[in-house]
This record gives structure tokens, C-alpha cells and sequence, in this order.
């Protein structure tokens, strides 16, 4: 399977570089820009941020409906302290990420040691944290601090931040996923369950350590998405959950658990955002790319069982 899961990676990046190539040729005047290509890059940073967590779950067997609710709430929590309370911008970002932090918390106890299912509990509390978000911040919490947007809108090398802060935390989980004996463990969790807990892995609190960091990747993301945009929006991340979740199934995640890479959810990414930034350049309807990127998902999934039937 690892050797399946190599070439379906390899795959990947290799109909990344046909679809730049033949956008290239068709939009000459458009896509090979440095504007353009930064510009998608941009777009995917905060989809690839929770990529990276949701990857670490669906490698340890289970999955988060929450994440882009998670979004807009610690943006939204953030947002609030620092205009309405006067709180300064450090305080303000902690309480953004401990709030989404307790969201990953409650989500992985209640899955974890409770057993309830994965899919009910994040999918109540998408619903649950969306609402909180809506009451929080009504129509949207503008008037930020300069301090706060500089941190999603200064550049370097003439690049938004964002896209400098997708790739340090996928250099960091991709190093601690192949170093660390911590992240190790749930590839095994996933790969058998049972035989972990046997083997004197503690499942249930790793589970819950995963759904806990996932959501934290979530709120860092959040808090980047409202720095960039200037503003705090109740609204932001609807949709990211499910484009998330072919992300990280293009990138070689199964959902059966236990295989996965984190460079994958980076590769899934930017095959979503250069899917969307084609369709863009073409005038595509929205409907239509909102079916097209619908498609893609059942194709993930299914070249997932594909694999899965293969190797048994």
C-alpha cells in the first residue's frame, strides 16, 4: 500500500504540472503571472493550514465537519476582543486560538470517551459553533488594529504571509509525522485500532489530542483569514470542510485510516486552488464549479476504495 500511496502522490503532482502547463498555453496573458500564481497560493493557505489537521485524523481514522465553523469562530472571537473589549492584539490572538482549542476538546472527548460518532458530534457542533459565531459577531467585526491585519497582509518577497505560514506548518508536521514516535502512533491507531490499544498505545487520548490540534490549526487559520481580510466575518470557512477533505483524499489520505503524508494535503490543496483558479480564468458559473469541485470529491472517494480494494 505505501508503495501505492508513493505513486499516488507522485500522480498527483505530476496532473498539477499538465493543468499549469495547458493553462499556461490557454491563458498565456493571465495565468503564468507572478500575481496570479501568488495570488493562488494565497487562496489555498488557509485551506492547506487545516489540511494539515485534518490530514493527522483521517490517517488516525476519523474526520472534523467543524473545521470551517472553528474558522470563522476564533476570527470572530479575536475580532471581539480586540474592538469591542480593547483587549491588545497578543491577548486577543490567545483567546482566539484557546477558544477554538476548546472546540477540538469538547469534539474529542465526547468522540473518544464517550463514543459518540464522528460525523454526528462535528457536524452538531459545525452547527453549534457557526450559530455562536453569528450571535458573536452579527454581520461582521470590522476596524481592526493595524497590527492585527499586518500579520495576514504584509509580504515577503513580495508574497502575502499566509502563504510563508501554510509552508512552515507544513514543514513542521511533515518533519514531526516522520520523526516523531507521538505522531507515529497514529498511523497504527489507524491502521488497527485494537492491536494499538493492545499494544499499550492510549487510543482514546490520543484521539482526542488529534481533534484538539486540528482545531487549534483551524483557529490559526482563522485568525489569518480575518488578519487578511481586515475584517471578521461570520461567514468565513462555509464550504472549507468538505474542500478540505478532498484535499487531503487527492493527497493520499483513506478513509478507512492509517496511510497518509502530510506534503499530500499541500498537494491536494493546490490541485483544488488551481482547479478553482482555471475554472476562474475560464468565466465558469459558479453552479457549475460548485458541481465540478462536487465531482471531484466522489472521484477522491472512489479512487480511495479503488485502492483500498486493490490492496486486499
Amino acid at each position: 500500500m505505501r508503495v501505492l500511496l508513493r505513486d499516488r502522490i507522485y500522480s498527483l503532482a505530476g496532473l498539477i504540472l499538465l493543468i499549469g502547463a495547458g493553462a499556461a498555453v490557454v491563458f498565456p496573458q493571465t495565468f503564468p503571472t507572478f500575481g496570479n500564481l501568488s495570488q493562488i497560493l494565497l487562496n489555498m493557505s488557509i485551506d492547506t493550514i487545516v489540511a494539515v489537521g485534518m490530514m493527522l485524523l483521517l490517517i488516525s481514522g476519523v474526520f472534523d465537519l467543524s473545521v470551517g465553523s472553528v474558522v470563522a469562530f476564533s476570527g470572530g472571537m479575536a475580532a471581539m476582543a480586540m474592538v469591542s473589549l480593547g483587549w491588545p492584539v497578543p491577548l486577543a490572538l490567545l483567546l482566539g486560538l484557546l477558544s477554538a482549542g476548546l472546540v477540538g476538546l469538547t469534539n474529542g472527548y465526547l468522540i473518544a470517551y464517550q463514543g459518540i460518532n464522528p460525523m454526528i458530534q462535528t457536524l452538531a457542533m459545525m452547527g453549534i459553533v457557526r450559530g455562536a459565531t453569528l450571535l458573536l459577531g452579527g454581520s461582521g467585526i470590522q476596524n481592526l488594529p493595524y497590527w492585527f491585519n499586518a500579520i495576514g497582509q504584509s509580504r515577503l518577497l513580495g508574497v502575502q504571509m499566509p502563504v510563508w505560514y501554510m509552508l512552515l506548518t507544513v514543514s513542521i508536521f511533515s518533519f514531526l509525522a516522520n520523526r516523531s514516535v507521538f505522531f507515529r502512533r497514529y498511523y497504527y491507531i489507524g491502521g488497527n485500532e485494537r492491536a494499538a490499544d493492545l499494544s499499550g498505545i492510549r487510543v482514546r487520548r490520543m484521539k482526542l489530542w488529534s481533534f484538539v490540534l486540528t482545531a487549534l490549526l483551524a483557529g490559526v487559520a482563522g485568525l489569518l483569514l480575518a488578519s487578511r481580510l481586515g475584517t471578521a466575518l461570520p461567514t468565513a470557512g462555509r464550504g472549507l470542510e468538505l474542500r478540505v477533505i478532498t484535499a487531503v483524499i487527492l493527497g493520499g489520505a483513506s478513509l478507512s485510516g492509517g496511510h497518509g503524508k502530510i506534503l499530500g494535503a499541500l498537494l491536494g490543496a493546490l490541485f483544488m486552488g488551481l482547479v478553482s483558479n482555471v475554472m476562474i480564468l475560464a468565466r465558469v458559473s459558479g453552479y457549475w464549479q460548485e458541481i465540478i469541485l462536487g465531482l471531484i470529491l466522489i472521484a477522491a472517494v472512489w479512487s480511495d476504495l479503488a485502492l483500498q480494494r486493490q490492496n486486499r
